[in-house]
C-alpha cells in the first residue's frame, strides 16, 4: 500500500511538504550567499592574522633561538678566552716566583760568601795580631830568659830583635818539617 506525498505528510510531522521544502532551500542559498559574502572575508582574514600571528611568532622564536645560539657562541669564546689569559697569568706567576727565588738564592750566596770572607779576613787579622803579640811577649821572654842564662843585660833592641827574628824563624821552619 503505498501512501500519496501529502497524505504522508499529513501523518508525519518529520517530513516537509514540497513548498516547505523549496521555500527553505532557496532561504537556505539565500542565507548562505549573504553570509559567504559578508563573513566569509571577515573570516578568512580573521584566520590570515592568526596564521600571521603564529608564523611571526615561530619566525621570531628562530630568530631569538639564532639570537640565543651566537651568544652561547661569544660566551665560549670568551670563556676560552679567559681560559687560555688565566693559563698565561700562571705561567707568568711561576716564571717570576722561579726568578724570584733564584735571585734571592743568588743574594744569599753572595751575602754568605760576603760574611765568609769577612769572617776570614777577620781571622786572618787576629791571627796575625796574635802572631805580633805573640812574638812581641816570646821575644821578651826569651830575651829575660837569655840574660838570666847568659849572666848579663840584653837590652839593646836590635840585638834583641834579630835573636828574637832567628828563635821564630828556627820554630816555624820546624814546624814546617813536622807538618810536612
Amino acid at each position: 500500500m503505498t501512501i500519496p506525498l501529502a497524505d504522508a505528510a499529513a501523518q508525519d510531522p518529520l517530513i516537509p511538504t514540497w513548498p516547505e521544502l523549496i521555500i527553505g532551500t532557496v532561504v537556505f542559498v539565500i542565507v548562505f550567499g549573504v553570509l559567504a559574502r559578508m563573513l566569509l572575508p571577515r573570516i578568512i582574514k580573521t584566520l590570515n592574522e592568526r596564521e600571521d600571528a603564529i608564523q611571526g611568532g615561530i619566525n621570531r622564536a628562530d630568530e631569538a633561538q639564532a639570537e640565543a645560539a651566537q651568544l652561547l657562541e661569544q660566551y665560549r669564546a670568551q670563556l676560552s678566552d679567559a681560559r687560555q689569559e688565566a693559563s698565561r697569568i700562571r705561567s707568568e706567576a711561576q716564571e717570576q716566583g722561579a726568578q724570584i727565588i733564584a735571585e734571592l738564592r743568588e743574594r744569599a750566596e753572595a751575602e754568605s760568601r760576603r760574611i765568609t770572607e769577612a769572617a776570614q779576613s777577620q781571622i786572618e787579622a787576629e791571627r796575625q795580631q796574635a802572631l805580633i803579640s805573640l812574638r812581641t811577649e816570646v821575644g821578651s821572654l826569651a830575651t829575660e830568659l837569655a840574660s838570666r842564662i847568659v849572666g848579663e843585660s840584653l837590652t839593646d833592641q836590635a840585638r834583641q830583635s834579630r835573636m828574637v827574628d832567628r828563635f821564630l824563624d828556627g820554630l816555624e821552619t820546624q814546624s814546617n818539617r813536622v807538618g810536612q
